[in-house]
């Protein structure tokens, strides 16, 4: 797992989203980028995080960020996702999980007592300039958009 700071520049993205349209986090420079990784559509938390964000996208958006979600999901599993929560931001089907390793995401977990390989939850801001502004490890899915606009105050 390769360990991205702050300060750091963004490893690139080329990477599909949930229309099959590419990605390329070089086409946000001078806008501040909300790039999240979550585990799997449609499960308690990573749906609790995406409606947070759904639910402050035009104050996020007001502030001017973009937000992308990434994970190893398919486009269609994306499509599906999208539809049912009405989520207003680009999600990419990393299912190869080139993007999720680059930023160095794919890690070992524990959950309800058992150990496996999955993608951690993090949030990544990138700022104007195309570099790591902050990063959130320790998500509070219920609250995101609150916990990210709370550092920019």
């Amino acid at each position: 797992m390769s360990e991205i700071k702050i300060g750091d520049k963004a490893p690139s993205i080329n990477a599909k989203d949930e229309n099959g349209e590419i990605i390329n986090i070089s086409n946000y420079k001078g806008k501040k980028v909300i790039l999240f990784f979550y585990p799997k559509d449609d499960t308690p938390g990573c749906t609790a995080e995406s409606c947070n964000l759904r639910d402050n996208y035009s104050l996020l958006k007001k502030k001017g960020f973009e937000i992308i979600g990434v994970s190893a999901d398919s486009s269609k599993k994306h499509q599906k996702f999208i539809k049912k929560y009405e989520l207003p931001f680009k999600l990419i089907a990393d299912e190869d999980k080139k993007v999720i390793e680059d930023y160095g995401v794919w890690g070992r977990k524990k959950f309800m007592g058992r150990e496996f390989d999955g993608i951690i939850r993090t949030t990544f801001v990138i700022d104007e300039r195309g570099e790591i502004d902050r990063i959130f490890n320790k998500v509070e899915t219920k609250s995101h958009s609150e916990q990210i606009l709370e550092t920019y105050k």
